[in-house]
């Protein structure tokens, strides 16, 4: 068995990275989108330099935004992409031609965008309590809005639902094919709920992630917990939900633990095992059936920001920068964000006992 290595990306953002996102079709081509205003593609196993010069990797094109991008996601190939901005808007990315255009705008910034390959939406979330729903093949149809009891902060596609992480512990999910008929009608009103769920959480959501095997979802929150849930709505099942603590450290002085928010969770591809990275500087691995750690990993240089598995399960992305876990004073992201790449070992996200 090949031992797992781990690289630095060279020529990382410039300010906090918010999110990372592999390519459907190669486990290289990685996006990364920032407060610096820009998206970043890399192709992670092209080098340029050697690494005393920086480390691996190459920077292919940066994509400038008017305002800090809160998220990016893929489309329907590996020369598509989706962004979430500050300055309200959901972008198309034309990653061959480097091409720009407007999808939609919103009336708040655009906290997260997620893009269903099975049904060819994108879906954005914003902070102006509303999701729009695209079809990026088809522009001629309106985008489709739907309110939101509050302002969303999480959000994840499995294959058929969409999960949407609210204030005040709302959780809505919604079903992609009524999503996709409402588009298609050009429906005034928008679809209902498939399911209205409150948190197991009692603090604020930070991050949702969907079982790639569409069973259900994992949410975590700042308050170093993270819940693990199922969709189907009968008792049997979700007496199976349950949730944890984590990214916790003990302190030294009167025992109670130091906690930190749980700001990444992902999902490995083929396993269903999943990776949670916290305010602690440290990635966890999680066998979610077993409910069970598999594996803590040494400590990174700072706050982990982002997770993100490539298609293949092979390698992890980890990027980390300055969190606000010590307060805002004098805070500055500026030359510590980091990127950090995984290549994980042939059973090292396998759970316990299950062969390949």
């Amino acid at each position: 068995m090949a031992p797992a290595t781990q690289f630095e990306l060279a020529q990382p953002p410039n300010d906090a990275i918010s999110a990372l996102a592999f390519a459907p079709g190669s486990s290289s081509r990685l996006l990364i989108s920032s407060w610096d205003k820009n998206v970043y593609l890399y192709d992670t196993l092209a080098s340029s330099g050697t690494p005393e010069e920086g480390g691996h990797g190459t920077l292919i094109r940066t994509f400038e935004h008017r305002a800090p991008v809160m998220d990016v996601c893929f489309g329907a190939s590996d020369d598509e992409a989706f962004t979430a901005g500050m300055d309200w808007t959901v972008r198309r990315l034309d990653l061959e031609t480097g091409e720009l255009s407007v999808l939609s705008k919103h009336a708040a910034p655009v906290r997260r965008v997620v893009y269903s390959r099975e049904h060819s939406l994108l879906i954005s979330a914003s902070w102006d309590s509303t999701l729009h729903i695209h079809d990026p093949s088809n522009t001629s149809l309106t985008p489709l809005t739907i309110p939101l009891p509050g302002k969303p902060h999480a959000l994840a596609a499995s294959p058929s639902k969409v999960i949407v992480a609210m204030t005040s512990r709302l959780v809505h999910i919604y079903d992609l094919s009524a999503l996709t008929t409402a588009l298609t009608s050009q429906s005034d009103v928008p679809p209902a709920p498939w399911q209205q769920r409150e948190s197991s959480l009692k603090f604020l959501t930070r991050a949702v992630a969907a079982m790639p095997s569409d069973a259900g979802y994992a949410t975590s929150s700042i308050e170093g917990r993270v819940a693990v849930e199922w969709f189907d709505a009968s008792a049997e099942s979700q007496a199976r939900k349950y949730a944890f603590k984590c990214h916790r450290t003990a302190a030294a002085a009167d025992g109670a633990d130091v906690v930190f928010p749980v700001n990444a969770l992902a999902f490995h591809p083929t396993y269903g095992t999943f990776a949670s990275g916290g305010g602690d500087a440290t990635v966890a691995l999680w066998d979610a059936a077993a409910k069970r750690r598999m594996k803590v990993y040494q400590k990174f240089p700072d706050s982990v920001a982002a997770l993100a598995f490539s298609a293949d399960g092979r390698y992890l992305a980890v990027a980390v920068g300055p969190g606000f876990e010590t307060g805002m004073e004098d805070y500055t992201g500026e030359g510590r964000a980091k990127v950090l790449i995984r290549e994980l070992g042939e059973t090292e996200a396998l759970p316990k006992g299950k062969a390949k």
